[in-house]
This record gives C-alpha cells, sequence and structure tokens, in this order.
C-alpha cells in the first residue's frame, strides 16, 4: 500500500509521521529523527503532505516540494479541530493530515521570509530609537 496523505508533526528532534491510503487507511505510523525526513520521503512516491505551521514549517515545506510532494500547511488554529481528547504527537500528526484535505497555504520562498524578517528587525530597531 502506498500512502496518499501523510500528515507531520514537527517537533525538535522527533517528527511523527501519519500516513494514509486512498482507501483512508492507515497505512504509516512512524516517528522520524530530524536527520531521517529527507530520506523517508526519498523512498515514498509523491503524496499530499499536511504540516502545521510552525516556526520551521516552511524550510521543511520547501524542502519537500523539491522531492515533489505537494504540502500543505495549516494554521494550529486549523489542526487542533481535528484533535481528539488531549494533543499528543501522535494525534497531532494524525489532525494534520485530516486537516490537509480541508485547508491549505503555500509554503514561503526563502526570499519572502527574509524580507520579511529584515521587516520587522527595521520596524522593532527603529521603534527602540524613538
Amino acid at each position: 500500500m502506498q500512502a496518499t496523505t501523510i500528515g507531520i508533526d514537527l517537533a525538535k528532534t522527533v517528527f511523527q509521521i501519519h500516513g494514509v491510503d486512498a482507501t483512508g487507511k492507515i497505512v504509516i505510523t512512524r516517528q522520524l529523527r530530524r536527520s531521517q525526513l529527507i530520506a523517508f520521503f526519498h523512498k515514498l512516491s509523491p503524496c499530499l503532505v499536511g504540516i502545521e505551521a510552525c516556526a520551521t514549517a516552511h524550510h521543511w515545506a520547501r524542502e519537500l516540494m523539491k522531492l515533489g510532494r505537494t504540502v500543505r500547511l495549516m494554521p494550529a488554529s486549523y489542526v487542533k479541530a481535528y484533535v481528539k481528547r488531549c494533543r499528543r504527537d501522535l494525534r497531532s500528526g494524525d489532525a494534520s493530515k485530516h486537516a490537509a484535505y480541508q485547508r491549505l497555504a503555500s509554503a514561503l520562498g526563502r526570499d519572502w521570509s527574509r524580507r520579511a524578517a529584515r521587516r520587522r528587525w527595521i520596524e522593532i530597531t527603529a521603534h527602540h530609537r524613538a
């Protein structure tokens, strides 16, 4: 069985992967370290990947798009609606997979991220000078 949709819960060191096939049957439930993520996706066929937007989500989205994956980023509020009971990494990965069907946002390019960070830095330093 091949996964058609994968939800990823990003964390500091361990990422939770939750994947389903076209019929909705769970085919992948794994924990991966940061260094294993790209190698894992090299082995898979192209699929839809849902990621909860966080500080490093755009970086990982760009890396996965280089591999030919369709990536959807969702705000935490969209993912939270699909979390059942308490929030754990496994459940959050499952919720990201569900939310990927419903909502989408594209990953921001590296140039846009740099310009936005520079603009925020200028606004902060100008406020402190005044």
